[in-house]
C-alpha cells in the first residue's frame, strides 16, 4: 500500500474515524490515538517492539476497538532534514506495517520529538528516569501525531486567505 500525504489520509477518513500514531522505538512502539474529530492526540500505549507480524497483529487489534482509519508514524529524518537510513528502514517498516493492518499510512517528521517530551517530563511533571522510561515512547507518539494533526486541518469554508 503506498504511503499518503498527511492531508490525504485525514481527508480519506470515514466521520468518526480516528487516526492512531506510532512512534516506533529500538525497544518500544509508542503508540498514541487521536479524538474522533481529529483535534487531540493523546498517548494510549506502549507496545513492545517485536517481529513486525506480532506488531501488526496487536496494531489491528487496537484499530479494531477503537475505529481507527489510518496510521501516522513517525519519520526520523536527520537533523539537517535529510534523508538517512533510519528514515528509509522507518519507511520501508511503514509500507510493511500498513500491508499487513490494511490500514493506510502517512509518515510526520519526529525530529526531537522525545527530546521535547523528555524536557517536558523532567520540567513540568517531574518524572522519574524510570517512570519517564515508561511513558515517553507513548508521549512522543502523542506529540507527533498532535502535530500531523495540526498540520492537516482543512481549510474551513468560507474562511478569509491572504491570496
Amino acid at each position: 500500500m503506498p504511503l499518503f500525504n498527511i492531508c490525504d489520509l485525514r481527508a480519506a477518513l470515514r466521520p468518526g474515524q480516528r487516526l492512531l500514531g506510532l512512534d516506533p522505538g529500538k525497544k518500544t512502539i509508542g503508540v498514541a490515538l487521536s479524538d474522533v474529530g481529529l483535534m487531540l492526540a493523546s498517548p494510549h500505549m506502549g507496545l513492545k517492539r517485536a517481529k513486525l507480524s506480532v506488531n501488526a497483529a496487536e496494531i489491528s487489534k487496537i484499530a479494531r476497538m477503537q475505529d481507527v482509519g489510518g496510521l501516522v508514524v513517525g519519520l526520523p529524518l536527520s537533523l539537517d532534514g535529510s534523508f538517512g537510513p533510519a528514515a528509509q528502514a522507518a519507511r520501508d517498516w511503514t509500507r510493511n506495517l500498513s500491508d499487513m493492518t490494511g490500514l493506510p499510512a502517512a509518515m510526520w517528521d519526529e525530529r526531537l520529538s522525545s527530546s521535547a517530551v523528555n524536557r517536558f517530563l523532567i520540567a513540568e511533571a517531574d518524572m522519574t528516569r524510570q517512570r519517564r522510561g515508561e511513558v515517553v515512547d507513548q508521549m512522543a507518539a502523542a506529540y507527533i501525531l498532535q502535530a500531523a494533526l495540526d498540520a492537516s486541518i482543512p481549510p474551513r469554508e468560507g474562511a478569509f486567505s491572504n491570496s
